[in-house]
């Protein structure tokens, strides 16, 4: 037996945790109606000042059904749902499993070359997307897909007054088009039969980012969202009488559909939505609400610490704080709780994983590792087994560095009619992350970087991620990323990219400098540019790959 099989990491639970939890509920819509039985009348979104109750979703939602089955939807089909941070979100989510289809969420980010290729992919029948959105994109891709009809929506629906985020925003009809107000006004009170959906049946689509090549739609079940959602509820000490989500990820990724959407609909509790995110907002929507709970990028959370609305707003109910997405500077976490009390706890998954499958518990604080400088993201969540493998797939001790390899009820059954990448990624049903990291003794785990940012200058190996968490603790920077360009002598070398911190100033010989005072000779950074701001996914990830192919593109090598 191996010491994975064991569990190391249970004694680090916190007191009275339990190891391991049984799915509640068959599907998301059983998890969803059992919470409009016990508590319809409890706030369920707060969308700028409209607040909507779980019998106002439930209502809303089954007359959406009603018009998705009228547009042709029927069992199993496929609905992309192209929105915002906006309620029509769940509506169209909820309405989609009524009619015992699948949602597909959508990137409100794409561009109609990355929307055809998605749409495509998953052979969609109905759009639910902006005005603006299929203005700007949607209308010149549907021709050539499967969609048969397009819904559109405004951001400005259910609001009476139109706060300064949305002023820019205007109304506009596209022929063609069906408006979701107007299908749900035309059968109120009407529903459908419950359809039958299964622990196995797929919930929705999540498009991977396609960092390793084309986004490949991963299957997340609903027994895979029910399953994380209770895990989000218990592993945060969720309380449907004290707590409110803040919704700062973006809600077609998988943080935001499952600790956001799922989590809010299991508790039940209030979610606040604000549209798109922007601190400013933000900070005002955390005081109004009183926000007790989020999960997002670390890059939310650098936004809020250097906003200068934080000096006046309170914020003092946010007190459980998860972080993920993006690696978590040590230097960063100190300086939020020196600022704000609260402590940001490391959380990670990845859409294969239906959000989490590591976190770091609420009584506990991520160790830091002595050797990388990088904190710890936590410790397995309940009924699952990691593994840090070789690259024959052995089994390696603590302390050794592998590829981490994840099997659990979070872990998707495969991608979207792609067998061979199902085989490739899952043999056996186990998750092979592309993630490279290592388990200490004690049962904690640390992401040292992806396999393929790995760095290789002369022969030694640079993990970008540990020449980043040292530019983090310059009183200057405000991001980093590090990445391997290509070097006549070394054939790699090291070169960083930062942004810093609005009023600090530093040049590039002091940042080299500085880590080449803290760091091995082959690690430090051999040049530093200065950027304005990092190029980042919607979620917050910075894009190394788009730093790197520029770099590429600029030497001609």
């Amino acid at each position: 037996m191996s010491i994975y099989d064991e569990r190391p990491w249970l004694s680090l639970y916190d007191e009275g945790m339990a190891t391991d939890i049984e799915v509640e509920y068959d599907n998301c819509l059983e998890m969803f109606k059992a919470s409009v039985g016990r508590a319809a009348d409890r706030p369920l979104i707060h969308y700028f000042e409209k607040t909507f109750t779980l019998a106002e979703v439930d209502r809303l939602s089954d007359a959406l059904a009603v018009g998705l089955r009228d547009l042709g939807i029927e069992h199993g089909d496929r609905v992309a749902v192209y929105l915002q941070n906006v309620p029509q979100f769940l509506l169209s989510m909820i309405a989609t499993w009524k009619a015992g289809a699948i949602m597909v969420s959508v990137n409100p980010m794409n561009r109609q070359r990355e929307l055809e290729l998605l749409l495509g992919d998953c052979d969609a029948k109905v759009l639910v997307t902006h005005e603006s959105l299929y203005g700007e994109v949607a209308a010149s891709v549907l021709p050539s897909t499967s969609v048969v009809a397009a819904i559109t929506t405004s951001e400005l629906d259910f609001l009476d007054t139109v706060p300064e985020l949305l002023s820019q925003a205007v109304r506009q009809r596209h022929d063609g088009t069906h408006d979701l107000l107007e299908l749900v006004h035309e059968r109120e009170g009407r529903q459908l039969e419950p359809p039958t959906l299964r622990a196995g049946d797929v919930a929705f689509l999540t498009y991977t980012s396609g960092t390793t090549g084309p986004p490949k739609g991963a299957m997340n079940t609903h027994g895979n969202v029910v399953f994380n959602s209770q895990t989000y509820r218990e592993w945060c000490g969720l309380n449907a009488d004290r707590d409110v989500v803040l919704g700062v990820a973006p809600i077609f990724h998988i943080t935001g559909l499952i600790g956001h959407l799922g989590v809010s609909m299991l508790t039940p509790m209030p979610l606040i939505l604000g549209y798109r995110f922007d601190p400013a907002v933000t900070l005002e929507l955390i005081e109004r609400h009183k926000a007790t709970f989020t999960v997002g990028s670390i890059t939310v959370f650098i936004s809020l610490l250097n906003h200068p609305d934080a000096e006046h707003r309170d914020v003092s109910s946010l007190t459980r704080i998860w972080s993920g997405g993006a690696p978590i500077p040590p230097a960063t976490t100190d300086a939020f709780e020196q600022k704000f009390g609260a402590y940001i706890h490391n959380i990670y998954g990845l859409t294969e994983t239906t959000s989490p499958s590591h976190g770091v518990p609420f009584e506990k604080r991520a160790p830091v590792d002595e050797a990388y400088g990088a904190l710890s993201v936590g410790v397995p969540i309940f009924s699952t087994v990691v593994r840090i493998v070789d690259e024959e797939g052995n089994d390696l001790p603590p302390g050794e560095i592998g590829e981490i390899v994840t099997d659990g009820p979070e872990v998707v059954p495969g991608y979207w009619e792609k067998p061979e990448e199902t085989a490739n990624a899952l043999p056996g049903g186990a998750l092979h992350t592309g993630d490279v990291g290592f388990m200490d003794e004690h049962g904690w785990f640390y992401v040292v970087d992806r396999m393929k940012d790995q760095i290789n200058a002369s022969g030694y190996k640079v993990w970008p991620r540990e020449v980043e968490d040292v530019l983090y603790e310059h009183p200057a920077v405000l991001e980093a990323a590090v990445v391997g360009v290509p070097d006549p002598y070394r054939g790699e070398t090291v070169k960083a990219f930062v942004s810093l911190r609005p009023g600090q100033t530093a040049d590039e010989a002091a940042l080299v400098t500085f880590c080449k005072e803290r760091m091995a000779a082959y690690k430090y950074p051999r040049s530093v540019e200065i950027l304005t701001e990092l190029p980042k996914t919607v979620t917050g990830k910075v894009l190394r790959r788009e730093l790197r192919a520029n770099e590429i593109a600029k030497t001609g090598t």
